[in-house]
C-alpha cells in the first residue's frame, strides 16, 4: 500500500530491511553480484511478527527481489556458516543473520567475534526489547540501575566493526548505508551489526522509493604509491636471504598468480599463514608451506635466517611469527604490504598500502633483473624434499608405529593422508580447532586456490559443520571435508540438521579420540599432565577424570540428526569410506565418516614454538621441568622494531634534508 506511488511507499521497518537488502549488490573488476546470497533466521520473542513476517512475506511476493531465508539451528552456528561462505566468496558476498530477543540474539556474540577478527563481512539483525519501553521491564530485557538504554545488544559494539540500534524509523536509512559502506570495505571490514528493537521492527513508515532501487558497491583495489613500490623494491635488492611470508590477503584479492609471477621472476621462497595456505600450489619450486609455530622445517629454517622478510597480506599473528621467535636473523627487515595501515605497519616495516594482487604486479617490475642466487635456490629445494619426506612419514607411518596401535586406531596423519590423496583437486578441506588445524596446516598438500579453509583467526570449536555448509552453499561444484575432532563436534553438531533439510552435501570426517587432543598435548608440554582434557569416568579411588572411556556414541548421534554415516576401524575402510562419500548424491545431505584415532602419535614437529606462560612456581616436577624451557625460548623471543623507511630514500629533498 502506498501513499505515493511516485515518491514513497508504506512498509514497516523490517519489510524495509529486507526490501533493501534484496536490491543490494558489490562489484570488483566488472563483476557484478548480489551482496547478499540470503537471510539464516532463528525466530522467537522480538523478531517472529518483525523479520520473521517480512521475510515470509518476501517469499510468497512474485518479482526477482527475493532474499531467500534458511532456518537454523544454533545462532552462533548460523554466523559461522555465513562467515565461511563469504570467505570463499572472497569477501564479495555473505548472508544476513537474525535472531530473537535476548539469548538468541547473544548467541551471535562469538560468530561477531570470530567475523571480526578474521575480517569477513557478515551482517548481523539482533532484536532488543521496545524502544518505547512502554511494556518495560519485559522478557530477557536487562535492566541496569545507571542506564536504561544498555541493552544486551550493547555487547556487540566491540565486536563490530559498524553497529547501530535503530530506534526510530527515521534512522534505517542512514543504518543501512553505514552497515553497506563497513561490509563492502577490503580494510574495514567485519561484523556488521544494527539492533532493532521488536516494536520498530513492527512499525509502519513511508519510505522514499529511491532506498530500494538497485545499488551497487564497488570493491576497491588500492593501487601502491610508486614512491612505496620503489623504497620496498631497493630493500628486497639489498637481501641475499629474502622470504615472502603469504597470507590471508593473498587469497581474497586473486592474487596467487601475480604472486607465482613474483616468485617465478625473483626466486624468492614463500612460508603461509593459515589465512594464506595455497597462496602457491603444491610442488611450486619456492613454495615452502606453513610458517610459524604451525609451520613445517622447510619455511620455519628460512624464516630463521631471512634478512627481509616480505609480508603480503598478513596480520602478523603470534603463530605465523611463532610468538616473535621465527625471524633471527640480527639485521632482520620488514616490508609490509597490506591494503589496511594497520598491519601494513607492524614491526616497523616499510609499509606497502594497496591491494596485494597491484602491489605483486608493481614489485615484479620494479625487481626486473632481480633474483637470489642459485645456492639459496638449492637450499630451499633440499629443506623441501627433506619435510616432503617426513610428510610422507605421517601419511604412511611405517610399521613400527601402527603395530602399536590398539586394534582400529589410526594416526591421525594417516586420516589426513588419505583426505588428501582421495579427495578432488578442487575440494577443499576445513577445520577451525584442536590439533587438526595445525597439523593441516604443515602436512596438507594444497592444489587449488579455495580448496584449504581453516579458521584459525579465532580457532573456534564448533565452526566446522556450520562452516561447511556455508563453503557448499557458495559453490556447489566442490566437495567440502570438514575436518573435526569429538570435542569440536560435540560443541555444534546441530547444524547437521540444517544440512539434512537444505539436502546440502557436506563431508564431515568425525575423528574420535576421547577428549581433547590439542589441549591434552599442549597441558603436557607444559608440565599441566593432560589435566582435565580426557572423556572418562571419575575415578572411584582417586576422585578424579581418569577412569574409563566414555561410552559416548558420536556415530549414532550424527545418525539420529539425518546424517548418512560410514563408521571405519581401518586404513582400507577409511579409503574406502572416502569413495563411498565422494559418490554420494549432490542432493543427498550431509555424510560422517566416523573414525577413531590414537592421539599420542603426533605429526612431524614444526621445530618452533608458541608463548603459553608456564606456572612461574609449582610442587611438581613436571611444571618446573616446562617452566626452564618457556625460560629458554623467552630469550629468544624479539621485539621486531625493524628499520622501516630508508631516511631519505626516494623522497625529494627538503629543507630539513638539505641543511
Amino acid at each position: 500500500m502506498t501513499r505515493d506511488d511516485q515518491q514513497t511507499v508504506r512498509l514497516t521497518v523490517a519489510q524495509a530491511v529486507v526490501r533493501f537488502l534484496a536490491n543490494q549488490w558489490s562489484e570488483r573488476d566488472g563483476e557484478r553480484q548480489k551482496l547478499f546470497a540470503g537471510c539464516f533466521g532463528i525466530f522467537g520473542h522480538g523478531n517472529v511478527a518483525g523479520l520473521g513476517q517480512a521475510l515470509l512475506q518476501n517469499e510468497l511476493a512474485d518479482g526477482d527481489q527475493h532474499l531467500p531465508y534458511v532456518l537454523a539451528r544454533n545462532e552462533q552456528a548460523m554466523v559461522h556458516t555465513s562467515v565461511a561462505y563469504a570467505r570463499q566468496k572472497d569477501r564479495l558476498q555473505t548472508w544476513a543473520c537474525t535472531a530473537s530477543v535476548g539469548p538468541g540474539s547473544t548467541n551471535m556474540l562469538t560468530g561477531a567475534a570470530l567475523a571480526t577478527i578474521n575480517r569477513i563481512p557478515v551482517l548481523l539483525l539482533p532484536s532488543g526489547t521496545f524502544a518505547t519501553r512502554v511494556s518495560a521491564p519485559v522478557l530477557q530485557e536487562l535492566e541496569l540501575p545507571y542506564a536504561a538504554d544498555v541493552t544486551v545488544n550493547d555487547a556487540f559494539r566491540p565486536l563490530s566493526k559498524f553497529f547501530d540500534r535503530v530506534s526510530r524509523p527515521e534512522q534505517l536509512p542512514s543504518a543501512l548505508l553505514g552497515a553497506m559502506r563497513v561490509l563492502t570495505d577490503p580494510v574495514e571490514t567485519g561484523a556488521v551489526t544494527i539492533s532493532l528493537p521488536q516494536d520498530v521492527q513492527a512499525e509502519a513508515h513511508d519510505w522514499p522509493v529511491e532506498l530500494f532501487a538497485p545499488r551497487t558497491w564497488r570493491v576497491a583495489r588500492p593501487l601502491p604509491e610508486a614512491v612505496d613500490v620503489a623504497d620496498a623494491a631497493a630493500v628486497i635488492r639489498s637481501a641475499k636471504r629474502p622470504l615472502v611470508v603469504a597470507g590471508g590477503g593473498v587469497h581474497y584479492s586473486g592474487a596467487e598468480e601475480a604472486l607465482r609471477a613474483f616468485c617465478d621472476a625473483t626466486g624468492i621462497p614463500v612460508g603461509e599463514s593459515q589465512a594464506g595456505k595455497g597462496s602457491l600450489p603444491h610442488g611450486h619450486p619456492q613454495e615452502m608451506g606453513a610458517v610459524g609455530s604451525t609451520g613445517t622445517t622447510a619455511a620455519n629454517a628460512l624464516a630463521a635466517e631471512a634478512d627481509v622478510v616480505i609480508g603480503i597480506g598478513t596480520r602478523w599473528s603470534d603463530f605465523t611469527t611463532a610468538s616473535r621467535t621465527a625471524f633471527q636473523d640480527d639485521a632482520v627487515r620488514f616490508v609490509n604490504v597490506n591494503v589496511a595501515r594497520f598491519d601494513a605497519g607492524k614491526h616497523a616495516g616499510l609499509s606497502v598500502v594497496a591491494d596485494a594482487r597491484e602491489a605483486l604486479t608493481s614489485l615484479t617490475t620494479a625487481l626486473e633483473g632481480y633474483a637470489v642466487d642459485d645456492a639459496y635456490r638449492s637450499r630451499q629445494a633440499a629443506l623441501w624434499a627433506e619435510w616432503d619426506a617426513s610428510v610422507e612419514a605421517a601419511f604412511n607411518p611405517a610399521p613400527e608405529v601402527t603395530d602399536k596401535l590398539a586394534a582400529g586406531l589410526l594416526t591421525q596423519g594417516q586420516v589426513l593422508g588419505a583426505v588428501n590423496e582421495l579427495s578432488d583437486p578442487r575440494d577443499v578441506v576445513l577445520c577451525a580447532a584442536g590439533s587438526m588445524p595445525g597439523d593441516i596446516h604443515k602436512l596438507w598438500r594444497v592444489r587449488d586456490r579455495k580448496g584449504y579453509h581453516v579458521e584459525y583467526g579465532y580457532s573456534c570449536m564448533g565452526y566446522e559443520v556450520p562452516a561447511s555448509i556455508g563453503i557448499r552453499l557458495a559453490d556447489e561444484s566442490r566437495d567440502v571435508f570438514a575436518m573435526v575432532g569429538d570435542g569440536g563436534y560435540l560443541m555444534m553438531p546441530t547444524e547437521l540438521v540444517t544440512a539434512v533439510q537444505e539436502r546440502v552435501k557436506v563431508i564431515v570426517v568425525l575423528v574420535q579420540n576421547h577428549g581433547f587432543h590439542s589441549i591434552g598435548s599442549l597441558s603436557e608440554s607444559l608440565g599441566s599432565q593432560r589435566f582435565g582434557t580426557s572423556y572418562r569416568f571419575r575415578g572411584e579411588s582417586s576422585g578424579r577424570l581418569d577412569g574409563d572411556v566414555l561410552p559416548v556414541d558420536l556415530a549414532a548421534n550424527a545418525r539420529s540428526l539425518g546424517a548418512h554415516v560410514i563408521e571405519v576401524h581401518s586404513q582400507g575402510e577409511l579409503h574406502q569410506a572416502i569413495k563411498e562419500a565422494k559418490a554420494w548424491p549432490a542432493d543427498g545431505g550431509p555424510v560422517v565418516i566416523h573414525v577413531e584415532t590414537d592421539p599420542l602419535v603426533h605429526a612431524p614437529d614444526s621445530a618452533s614454538w608458541w608463548d603459553v606462560p608456564v606456572s612461574e612456581v609449582s610442587d611438581l616436577d613436571t611444571t618446573r621441568t616446562a617452566y626452564a624451557e618457556y625460560v629458554d625460548h623467552k630469550a629468544t623471543q624479539r621485539p621486531l622494531l625493524t628499520p622501516g623507511r630508508p631516511t631519505n630514500a626516494n623522497t625529494p629533498n627538503t629543507p630539513e634534508s638539505s641543511s
